[in-house]
């Protein structure tokens, strides 16, 4: 099997059809110890994998690049295939099928700004599409070029230098192509952190973040990006775009939320001044078990409504407990933490929970096990691909008076879709605010094989038109892209979509920046 090299990590091999580093995948015979142990009891699968790809089989690039700059492109038929798709559920049963039917024409690595300034001139000269890409971790179609013309796949995970640490401002310089990783150890000399980890952090990049206005770990508090951005640095087709570095600013609507989550439909972001904080030197962490769901909910509201901002507030219902943190007393389970001067603080938010029928764990056992689990989560997801199962997560966001019928409709819309009405449906808060959570629900159902995106889609559909009935945003963390933009259109005001036009057409008149995405 030819190998793609990450630019950031060339001594290690990256799975161009699934998540992650391919020797990470679980194999053939994990797989199927996977199904024997974990799924038989309750999920029918006939004990099937479906096998790992070879090298994929391409249609040949309709682009010669420039000779100028021949270096930056490559038409490799692993790196071409590796960009092809992001990492949702369909896109890896596509891959694992061998269906590339729309691979970029070439690839293309730019090592510095003007690099790209030169690639977009070109892409426009010959009528390409040109699709910015950081780690390729997008869920929704953010990478994915479904158009007829020919397109470049502009990887900047070349721009990849820190610069300046700021330490006097708390502040960082970085490019759009540093991955999570490399920006944390830059920064550990210092004593610093940017604080944003999101669960794609090992492959995933600071433009990449900013594009798609990314949440990290931290479930309160600062851990947006946005959150955390002092100044952009943006090239459009039409120029280069900078904004003021300043601490902040009153003066007129806010350059840099034009560009955040534009998913490079406006511009590609090149660099950006982060504000970082120092690192925390305490914390404290314990889970709370709650007989009863909706207890645990009404905990969960009081705690942030009582001005507490724990790092981690996670909160499992008891399938998701008894899947991902090893519960099987059938409870919820919350996962709580703190930073800094922790322990008063953390005391507070059990007492509260106690107050809603919750009782506090003596060890942190559930936080290690689901910990575990969410960072293997992608592996396992492919996995189970393999063996036939549809694996899809969605999240939103809503208010805590909706969040109750929000929660039904979501799960009965799974149910009412998946095949034979068979599916388990969990759900996870990922983050929580004063005036509502961010429910994170993960579907699971038998597929038929060769029908899995046709299911998938249908599921997708269901679920998608549950959250927009019931309140909800379409994405909280995860980006638009193509696939969610269907139900955009119910939570955007449509002159706001016609100001978001007209941005499009001064910064990108031929429209050649990652074109079907947002819009």
């Amino acid at each position: 099997m030819a190998a793609w090299h990450s630019p950031s990590a060339a001594w290690r091999e990256r799975s161009w059809w699934g998540w992650g580093w391919a020797d990470e995948a679980l194999d053939d015979d994990a797989c199927r110890r996977l199904a024997e142990t974990a799924l038989r009891p309750w999920m029918p699968i006939d004990g099937s994998v479906l096998p790992v790809p070879y090298d994929p089989v391409l249609d040949p690039p309709r682009l010669i690049p420039p000779s100028i700059m021949e270096e930056a492109f490559t038409a490799d038929p692993v790196i071409r295939a590796a960009h092809t798709y992001g990492k949702a559920f369909r896109d890896v049963v596509r891959a694992l099928h061998g269906r590339l039917e729309n691979p970029p024409d070439l690839v293309c690595h730019p090592r510095t700004a003007h690099d790209v300034v030169a690639t977009l001139d070109w892409a426009e000269a010959v009528g390409a599409a040109v699709v910015p890409y950081g780690g390729g971790t997008s869920v929704v179609g953010g990478v994915e070029y479904r158009g007829d013309a020919p397109w470049i796949s502009l990887d900047l995970s070349r721009l990849n230098r820190v610069g300046e640490v700021d330490e006097v401002n708390h502040a960082v310089r970085v490019q759009a192509g540093v991955f999570g990783p490399a920006l944390e150890q830059a920064l550990v000399p210092h004593g610093l952190t940017l604080r944003h980890y999101p669960q794609s952090f090992e492959f995933s990049t600071v433009g990449g973040w900013l594009a798609t206005r990314s949440a990290g770990h931290y479930a309160t508090g600062p851990t947006r990006i946005d959150d955390f951005v002092e100044a952009l640095r943006v090239i459009t087709p039409q120029g280069p775009v900078e904004s003021l570095r300043v601490p902040g600013s009153g003066a007129g609507p806010s350059t840099d939320a034009l560009f955040l989550g534009s998913e490079g439909t406006l511009g590609v972001i090149v660099e950006a001044w982060l504000r970082v904080s120092r690192r925390p030197s305490d914390r404290s962490s314990t889970s709370v078990a709650f007989p009863v769901y909706g207890q645990a909910v009404a905990a969960v509201r009081a705690i942030l409504q009582a001005g507490l901002r724990p790092s981690n507030c996670r909160l499992l219902d008891p399938v998701e407990a008894m899947l991902n943190a090893g519960a099987t007393d059938g409870q919820a389970r919350l996962l709580l933490g703190f930073e800094g001067p922790t322990t008063p603080l953390l005391a507070d938010a059990v007492t509260i929970c106690a107050d809603h029928g919750g009782t506090a764990a003596t060890s942190s056992g559930d936080q290690g096990t689901w910990r575990d689990a969410f960072l293997r989560a992608p592996y396992t997801r492919d996995a189970l691909i393999r063996l036939g199962l549809i694996v899809e997560t969605v999240e939103t966001a809503c208010t805590w008076s909706r969040f109750d019928a929000l929660h039904a409709a979501v799960i009965a819309a799974a149910q009412a879709a998946a095949p034979a009405r068979v599916a388990v449906v969990t759900c996870r808060f990922t983050h929580a605010y004063p005036d509502g959570p961010a429910p994170y629900f993960t579907i699971i159902t038998p597929a038929r094989r060769g029908a899995e995106v046709a299911i998938w889609d249908e599921i997708k559909a269901a679920v998608s038109e549950a959250i927009a009935a019931n309140g909800g945003t379409i994405t909280h963390h995860h980006a638009v892209g193509r696939d969610h933009l269907p139900w955009l259109a119910e939570q955007r005001d449509p002159l706001f979509t016609d100001v978001l036009r007209a941005a499009k057409r001064t910064l990108d008149p031929r429209g050649i920046l990652n074109p079907g995405a947002l819009f």
